[in-house]
């Protein structure tokens, strides 16, 4: 598919204009010249980038693709320059932008002068997404080389064409230097996004839905206030009755929360450097009409063999750096039975990852909402604590081990776990006398047995909190985040 094709495919129809001029190849060779002229015959581009602006579903969005048919969608000095000047207009236009490499890299018949462009390109991407502005890039059939090494691989979101050759060194030129295949399966855009590389894998006739719905999130417009849900009196539930009902396994997790709560939901993959673990769920979402950026603890994607690990954790910053980037809120869910204790962890860095969460949550230039929704235990959920609201589901609760480990430390047996939970104040009831909580969501008796409209409950909490955090000032907001935890301290063991 050429680079037309799928603008027309994507785009509304007649809403194309093209913001390309001639491209200046003065200086060539007469040699390249026949090439270029030749390229431009063959492939009906002048260059091998297509520059422009239309409207998706009635939204302006401005486009840069790669024309492969052009000498393999390699970038030279005129096609990069035609390249950033769309991406700087763009950016002095306020609109977001989307990218469709596909490309085998630099422009072999201009050398380096072209191969150092890419620091520019990148720059100017930089500059687009530090304004606050959406870069979505979609990785087509094949994008390697310097292409995937700049513009290809900064998308806030990046996904990809399905069975693409995607990544950095051609296997073309593999086999030239060493004499041997690279080896098959790996640069394609399955295999990257099962690595945590790519969000997704999407077929050329569903990226006009997938845009339309990333962009409704990303730019949310005015948000108006919510009306305050009502507050139930929370019953004095014994500790240890709440930490059993929250290990029930059919109790609703971050993904029954976001079907019964969220009005959409784009979910991303990974790191976007070679990691995914299943115990986290990143996400772009909306509550009602606020959106944001979502990072659930996964009840279902932990498991004995694959507890929350520090890749989970390195995710979760993925997510925080997404939410300042596109100021949007951020939304964290506790909900873990604890993080992984391995080898593997430890030599993950999963304590670093633990501190870097928590300094990086609770200095976060974006708003931020924390949810309580089953488990707490340890570290890995005290990572995704600190924020400007705490709201807890009435069985949730939050603890330095599990109320078995610390009977094993304290009493050396399991057996007086339930008074441990008792002594260590972790439910949410506790908490929010202790100010960690701001409010409690009642379950009725239990979320288990009404998830759907428990979850509903909470949704209507999220819409309102959400709302109301956009109509705060932030500077306000991170100056006072780590306060809440002053109480907590003051009070001291009861």
């Amino acid at each position: 598919m050429s680079a037309r094709e799928l603008i027309d495919l994507v785009l509304d129809d007649g809403s194309w204009v093209s913001w390309d001029t001639p491209p200046d190849h003065s200086g060539t060779s007469k040699e390249y010249a026949a090439s270029l002229a030749r390229a431009t015959e063959r492939s009906g581009s002048d260059e091998s980038v297509v520059s422009g602006e239309g409207t998706l579903r009635g939204r302006r969005v401005a486009v840069v693709a790669g024309e492969f048919g052009f000498l393999a969608g390699s970038i030279g000095r005129a096609s990069a320059e035609r390249l950033i000047g769309a991406v700087e207009r763009a950016t002095e236009q306020g609109i977001p932008l989307l990218a469709a490499p596909a490309s085998g890299g630099t422009r072999m018949q201009e050398g380096t002068p072209a191969f150092v462009q890419m620091v520019r390109i990148s720059a100017a991407v930089a500059r687009h997404k530090s304004a606050g502005l959406p870069y979505l890039v979609y990785l087509r059939h094949p994008t390697t080389g310097g292409v995937m090494a700049s513009w290809g691989s900064l998308g806030h979101i990046t996904v990809a064409e399905p069975g693409a050759l995607v990544g950095f060194l051609g296997p073309r030129v593999f086999e030239a230097l060493y004499d041997e295949p690279f080896p098959e399966g790996v640069q394609t855009a399955e295999n990257l996004f099962a690595h945590g590389i790519l969000d997704a894998v999407v077929p050329p006739e569903e990226i006009g839905d997938i845009l339309d719905r990333a962009l409704k999130i990303l730019s949310p417009g005015e948000v108006a206030p919510v009306d305050e849900p009502v507050d139930e009196e929370i019953p004095d539930v014994d500790a240890w009755d709440a930490i059993t009902r929250s290990r029930r396994t059919d109790r609703p997790g971050v993904r029954r929360l976001l079907r019964y709560a969220a009005t959409d939901v784009i979910p991303l993959n990974g790191t976007g450097q070679g990691e995914a673990d299943p115990g986290l769920m990143i996400a772009l979402a909306r509550f009602g009409d606020s959106s944001c950026v979502f990072l659930g603890q996964d009840r279902r994607g932990q498991t004995t063999l694959h507890p929350l690990g520090p890749g989970a954790l390195r995710e979760a910053r993925r997510g925080m750096r997404l939410a300042v980037e596109l100021s949007l809120p951020l939304v964290t869910v506790i909900d873990t039975p604890g993080a992984a204790l391995s080898a593997e962890a430890e030599e993950g860095g999963l304590a670093g990852e633990i501190a870097r969460c928590l300094a990086d949550l609770v200095t976060l230039p974006a708003p931020t909402l924390c949810l309580m929704l089953g488990e707490g235990n340890g570290g890995g959920a005290l990572a995704f604590l600190p924020a400007d609201r705490v709201i807890a589901a009435q069985h949730a609760w939050l603890s330095p081990l599990p109320p078995e480990g610390a009977s094993a430390i304290v009493h050396r047996d399991t057996d007086h776990a339930p008074e441990m939970a008792r002594s260590q104040h972790v439910r949410a009831l506790d908490l929010r006398d202790r100010g960690v909580v701001d409010r409690i969501v009642a379950e009725h008796p239990d979320a288990a047995d009404e998830p759907e409209a428990f979850c509903l409950r909470v949704g209507d909490v999220l819409r309102h909190e959400l709302a109301a955090l956009r109509h705060r000032d932030l500077d306000e907001l991170v100056r006072t985040r780590p306060d809440r935890f002053v109480a907590a301290v003051s009070l001291g063991p009861q």
